[in-house]
């Protein structure tokens, strides 16, 4: 019989993925991954620290043919400094790329480009220019958010969308510092913001901005207000009775019994510390 610490992940739907992925945050994810859809916008997908692949998961699903996905996580490679290395140590122990991968497999046929390494050296492995929407849930240390929005930047082509996760998190204020001072010094325009995650561009504002409000006007399941933000109206959402969007469909959907309890369990190695650079 197989020891339990070794059951690979058989999630039966987006739920059963161990994660934070909100629902408003879902709502927005795939309003704007439709519209780039929609408008014909060329370009790949990046996710920088993945966990055990929720959002990854959800992002997937808009991958169009001839586009690349590409996820970057240290999964259990040791961190490259100290401080990450603590940081790492202290919450994702027993995080592996296995389970990741049985995870996203479980609702696709095919794994995104995997890069196992620190964010750092994501410019080194994607064209630059070549993205239209980035999605930076790595560490939440001040030094390696700066470079994350850095590469993000380089890598996002005209008019991407950058998403930051954990930016107003009381226990992350490196990433709030990161943020803001992105905003005031790069040029990154605030698109909206809910309760964990930043949206934002440094292409066009204006048009996506109305679109977004319109969509959002349309809405009853969640409040939203404008707030005035380095000369842009920003969008605040409070979405925490939002109706997610269609999920992608898991392989073992029909399975209800005591394979989908252990569903999102990570698969684990004994006497041995496991590292992520991911966040949250």
């Amino acid at each position: 019989m197989q020891h339990e610490s070794h059951v690979l992940p058989r999630p039966a739907g987006l739920d059963d993925v161990k994660g934070w992925f909100h629902n408003i945050d879902q709502v927005l994810f795939d309003w704007f991954l439709t519209r780039q859809r929609e408008r014909g916008q060329q370009g790949d997908l990046l996710e920088l620290g993945v966990y055990l692949g929720k959002s990854a998961i959800f992002m997937g699903q808009y991958l169009e043919e001839g586009q690349t996905f590409t996820v970057c996580d240290l999964f259990d490679s040791p961190a490259d400094d100290a401080a990450n290395d603590k940081e790492m140590n202290k919450s994702y122990s027993s995080l592996t790329r296995t389970a990741f991968e049985a995870n996203y497999r479980a609702f696709h046929d095919e794994l995104p480009v995997v890069v196992q390494g620190p964010s750092h050296v994501i410019t080194e492995r994607v064209e630059q220019g070549s993205c239209r929407f980035v999605h930076v849930d790595a560490s939440h240390l001040y030094e390696h958010v700066h470079g994350d929005i850095a590469a993000a930047r380089e890598l996002l082509g005209e008019d991407g969308i950058v998403v930051l996760d954990d930016f107003r998190a009381e226990h992350c204020p490196g990433v709030a510092a990161a943020t803001w001072g992105a905003v005031a010094t790069t040029g990154l325009k605030p698109l909206c913001i809910t309760a964990t995650k930043f949206y934002g561009t440094w292409g066009s504002f204006e048009p996506v901005r109305t679109e977004l409000g319109g969509m959002l006007s349309g809405r009853k399941d969640f409040w939203h207000g404008a707030e005035e933000v380095a000369g842009h109206s920003m969008i605040r959402i409070d979405g925490r009775k939002a109706r997610i969007p269609a999920q992608p469909k898991s392989r073992y959907e029909k399975e209800r019994g005591p394979a989908t309890a252990a569903a999102g369990s990570p698969v684990t190695a004994p006497r041995r510390l496991l590292r992520s650079l991911i966040g949250r």
